[in-house]
């Protein structure tokens, strides 16, 4: 079992993940109306590789939480690397963190993440709940579209700051859908645009407005994905829905 202060930290990722992708609370919604419990799978977060704001320094407060570290990936085409975190109890959601190499990009784009990093404030890095802290700096419009000619990851995180990139809706835990064809055809009806890629399917993202320096602009949310890992189980077996907030 998770522990309260765990389940508090859960609860507080889901928060975050709504501010950015508001689309995944109006599911929560049509989902908790037919009486489901929301489940995932597992939840992404974003960062930079850089002292202080790295995976491993997010990581700590899920390891103090009984997460363990599992697989490293690493992603050369999006210059990411990337690690899972499980929890013993397996109705927790995995942690997937993925942290730009900044070493990778551009010396353009290297002098504008740093410029950023500039900007954190002291003590900012020592906050118990890094993983969704926010965004300490404040780009440009300008510098958010030259980072994203190079690299998504590294336009969400300047934009965005840390949080949560996506979480994955565990669809063999739902009791009213037989599978995830029924559950797209819920969502398509309920005017929500979804793409179905084999056994996972995204809800394509809405456009949110961010404030820059010098603008407010409207840039794709969070994403929201359906996956099909688990066998159905049953409905006292799952655990942790997602947070009761509105």
């Amino acid at each position: 079992m998770i522990s309260t202060r765990c389940a508090e930290l859960l609860d507080r990722l889901w928060r975050d993940f709504i501010e950015s992708t508001p689309q995944a609370a109006r599911v929560r919604e049509l989902l908790v109306a037919r009486g489901e419990l929301v489940h995932h799978d597992h939840i992404a977060l974003r960062t930079f590789t850089v002292p202080g704001l790295g995976m491993d320094a997010i990581a700590r407060r899920f390891e103090a939480e009984g997460f363990r570290p599992r697989e490293r990936y690493r992603f050369d085409e999006g210059h990411l690397r990337a690690r899972y975190w499980q929890h013993d109890d397996p109705n927790a959601p995995k942690i997937f963190i993925a942290e730009l190499d900044v070493s990778s990009l551009s010396a353009g784009a290297q002098a504008i993440i740093e410029r950023l990093i500039s900007e954190v404030p002291p003590g900012f890095c020592d906050q118990a709940e890094l993983a969704c802290a926010g965004r300490p700096w404040t780009p440009t419009h300008a510098e958010y579209q030259a980072l994203l000619f190079e690299s998504e990851h590294a336009a969400r995180t300047a934009a965005l700051g840390l949080g949560v990139e996506r979480c994955s809706l565990d669809v063999g835990a739902l009791i009213t859908f037989p599978d995830l064809a029924a559950l797209v055809a819920f969502l398509s009806e309920h005017a929500f645009r979804v793409d179905v890629r084999g056994e996972r399917a995204m809800i394509r993202p809405d456009r949110i407005p961010v404030r820059f320096a010098d603008a407010t602009v409207r840039i794709p949310s969070g994403s929201y994905e359906l996956v099909v890992r688990h066998l159905p189980r049953p409905r006292e077996a799952r655990g942790y829905a997602v947070s009761v907030a509105k």
